[in-house]
């Protein structure tokens, strides 16, 4: 699971900049872009919490 997410976050990551590198950041696919990429980041957060917490 947290590979599969991981890679997600790093492909997403890569097709953002691209399009924040050729249109305006305040360009709406750039925004969806970047909230798609704030959804993942906060879910791996939120794995990577409960299994570091899990350890206790």
């Amino acid at each position: 699971m947290e590979k599969r997410l991981l890679k997600k976050i790093e492909v997403l990551r890569k097709k953002l900049y691209r399009y924040a590198t050729t249109r305006s950041l305040v360009d709406a696919r750039v925004v969806e872009l970047s909230q798609e990429l704030d959804y993942l980041l906060n879910q791996y957060q939120r794995l990577n919490k409960y299994t570091q917490l899990s350890f206790w």
